[in-house]
């Protein structure tokens, strides 16, 4: 008899453990997924006024899958979106995540600027458990907001055994894409967020998670960038190229204190002349200029139509010239070695 006990006291210690729930925190920075507007129909609307609390109440069906924390790191829309936050923000995801507290991440964010949140913290979260980025492009008072959707399949991302170890992601539109790879290529449209030079990395569809490829790059733990070491990002300026260009905003970028200038070029990243010159120019006065191409996908390439070597430039990979802004950010934070932050831009 005291032997049946045991089993049956181990058995039920077995399926109280299977079916123990998972804790998901929810970190809120605001938002068109937090926003709010006057009526269904209206277009207009003005982000980052819904709490969290409102954001998790809206969705009770996450409260039946797993133990739901949220916290209000911000609440803004993402044009706002500057350092400061960033930084916040990465610390307590490596807080939550390397203390145990949190099994995953879900941060929901404004879809403007999601894709360089996602990929700065790419690089600096120091645990494998799966962070989740998600947004909404229809606010919540709109007729057919996709936001409630969106955070029920960003916590089913995070709880899932198969996001460990694939770095932040982004989930939008039933899909999940890698965060140095992903992009927004519509203003309006909800499966605006793609993955031009990879593809989208797998699918959510009412909370039914499935991969299909794996991010290859170095991230999360195997990232080069250690957050605790930064206290600042330098300045990194994006200058677009285009015909009948002018060298005036490189100059002011350089007389204003920028570290680091992205020059997103015509086609394989080429500058205007005047323009190729005064970037030169800024190498020779100790500016770091990556040359990237305002084409929105491919690589550029290193002494094509511009002879790098001569003007000390680097260049981006196919990174897009707002994720090469965030490695630039984070390697003339780390190091001034222009041949090591190549090698970044190669490896990250």
């Amino acid at each position: 008899m005291r032997f049946i006990c045991k089993v049956v006291f181990f058995m039920l210690l077995g399926s109280m453990v299977a079916f123990a729930k998972p804790t998901i925190y929810i970190l809120a920075t605001g938002g068109t997924i937090a926003g709010s507007g006057s009526g269904v129909l209206d277009s207009s609307y003005t982000s980052g006024t819904v709490t969290v609390d409102k954001l998790i109440a809206a969705v009770p069906e996450i409260n039946k899958i797993a133990t739901i924390k949220g916290e209000q790191i911000s609440n803004i829309g993402s044009q706002e979106m500057n350092n400061e936050v960033w930084l916040k923000l990465a610390k307590r995801v490596n807080e939550l995540l390397n203390s145990g507290k949190a099994d995953g991440i879900v941060i929901t964010h404004g879809t403007d600027t999601m894709e360089e949140t996602a990929y700065f913290l790419d690089l600096v979260v120091k645990s494998d458990k799966p962070v989740v980025m998600v947004g909404a492009m229809r606010n919540s008072g709109s007729l057919s907001a996709d936001g409630p959707l969106n955070l029920f399949n960003a916590v089913n991302v995070a709880m899932s055994k198969d996001s460990v170890g694939k770095g932040v992601v982004v989930t939008m539109n039933d899909e999940i894409h890698a965060a140095r790879e992903v992009t927004k290529t519509n203003t309006t449209g909800v499966d605006t967020f793609k993955s031009p030079n990879a593809g989208k990395i797998g699918t959510v569809f009412y909370g039914n998670v499935k991969y299909y490829m794996t991010p290859a790059r170095k991230h999360t733990t195997k990232s080069a960038f250690d957050i605790e070491k930064i206290k600042e990002l330098p300045r990194v300026d994006i200058i677009f190229s285009h015909s009948n260009d002018n060298p005036d905003f490189i100059n002011l970028a350089v007389a204003n204190g920028a570290k680091g200038i992205v020059n997103a070029g015509m086609g394989n990243g080429n500058p205007f002349p005047s323009a190729l010159e005064a970037l030169g120019e800024a190498v020779k006065k100790g500016v770091v200029v990556v040359r990237d191409s305002r084409v929105g996908s491919g690589e550029t390439t290193m002494n094509g139509e511009v002879d790098d070597t001569k003007y000390g430039f680097l260049t981006s990979d196919n990174l897009n010239v707002q994720k090469a802004r965030v490695l630039l950010m984070l390697a003339l934070a780390t190091t001034n070695d222009k041949a090591k932050i190549q090698e970044f831009f190669l490896t990250h």
